[in-house]
């Protein structure tokens, strides 16, 4: 089907307007993660006692979903991307708040709502939500003083935190704190501001340590002077060196087969060993690309809350992905967050989409109507005549 300029339609209309190049790399990394899934997914399901593609079909299902939803988020507008992000931040933080008391506990942490037979992370699609509806508050502190925008911004970062300490899950706090201190940069926000945040994080962060064991282990191993002590940050590490610049090839890795959380928090190590370093940078690139060309998009919005929306979802983006890599390469403490559309996780990858889908929605082209001018008046002929024939006073 071939579509013109001339046709109006809402499908005419996303044609012409999406940025091509985001739509590809995104769908890109969709389809690598399902490619991927063969690698690292067979031999985690058979090592629990499960059929031996039970994760790589429930990848295939939940990429296929998460596609379509990205697609469809992609159509909508700057208002209708806010309208949702408002509507699914309420719902998010109120299943959270459910989770502390009726939650599913796992290896410490409760965090997850159990639907049936499928668990359910309500924070992580808190995350692009808090990310778009804080970027309209920033925006409107930026050009309205009549409007308590600022501090209304400073509480939803503080209920996020709060929410997410007490499940508890310490990397999402940092990287969506991370985020918005850096979106309050961005908007051009008092940097006596910025100073006042990064105390507090700083106070945050080390409360936590404090106060919370597995922080505290983590930290300690990694800092010590044995890097390795860590079991499964030792044999992510090796597997690059085994793997070298081409890989082991498909299929031939091993450490898929020793760590539990392979085709997830360590699938980047699976990759690294099967197919080598060169794809390990190829990936990275995608990711760069992404975040590189959103962040030339918001540099063209003429509307500071979209121009923040873009550069916040995209540093999110950009984000998970970096500490995902740098645990994996012991660059970073040991922390379970996914590579985003390439780990296994249902509520990962739908988060993920509707953040993808935020992001082709509004980098979208539209023109500025700051820019657009009103065509000059041109007098009728009648008009015309009556002037010329006004007797002068």
């Amino acid at each position: 089907m071939k579509l013109s300029r001339a046709d109006r339609s809402l499908l005419a209309d996303w044609s012409f307007t999406i940025d091509r190049g985001l739509l590809t790399a995104l769908l890109a990394l969709v389809a690598l993660g399902v490619v991927l899934s063969f690698a690292a997914s067979p031999a985690v399901a058979i090592k629990k006692g499960l059929p031996t593609y039970y994760f790589v079909e429930r990848h295939v299902t939940f990429a296929a979903i998460g596609a379509a939803l990205m697609l469809i988020i992609s159509l909508f507008s700057p208002a209708g991307v806010r309208r949702l992000a408002a509507v699914l931040l309420l719902a998010s933080v109120a299943a959270m708040i459910v989770v502390l008391f009726k939650g599913t506990a796992l290896n410490g942490a409760q965090r997850w709502l159990m639907l049936g037979s499928y668990s359910l992370q309500p924070s992580e699609f808190a995350k692009p939500a808090f990310v778009v509806v804080i970027a309209w508050l920033y925006g409107e502190a930026a050009k309205r003083s009549d409007m308590p925008a600022l501090p209304l911004a400073l509480l939803l970062w503080g209920v996020m935190a709060g929410l997410l300490v007490a499940q508890p899950d310490v990397g999402q706090t940092v990287l969506i704190s991370v985020t918005a201190g850096l979106l309050y940069l961005l908007a051009g926000l008092p940097p006596i501001g910025a100073a006042i945040l990064v105390l507090i994080g700083s106070g945050g962060f080390w409360l936590a340590y404090m106060n919370f064991g597995h922080v505290q282990s983590r930290l300690e191993k990694f800092f010590s002077a044995a890097p390795f002590e860590n079991y499964q940050v030792g044999r992510a590490m090796q597997s690059f060196s085994e793997g070298g610049f081409f890989g082991r090839g498909p299929g031939e890795g091993t450490i898929k087969s020793v760590l539990p959380d392979a085709h997830t928090d360590y699938i980047f190590a699976v990759i690294g060993e099967e197919y080598g370093v060169i794809a390990c940078v190829a990936l990275l690139a995608v990711f760069a690309y992404i975040v590189i060309r959103a962040m030339q998009r918001a540099s063209d919005e003429p509307t500071a809350a979209d121009r923040l929306a873009v550069q916040g979802l995209s540093l999110l983006l950009g984000l998970q992905a970096l500490i995902n890599m740098g645990v994996n390469i012991g660059l970073l403490p040991p922390k379970g967050m996914t590579l985003p559309f390439i780990s296994a996780g249902g509520s990962s990858m739908l988060a993920l989409a509707i953040t993808a889908g935020m992001l082709l929605a509004l980098t979208r082209w539209r023109p500025d109507p700051m820019r657009l001018k009103k065509p000059r008046r041109v007098p009728t002929i009648d008009e015309a005549h009556f002037t010329s024939h006004t007797p002068s006073v």
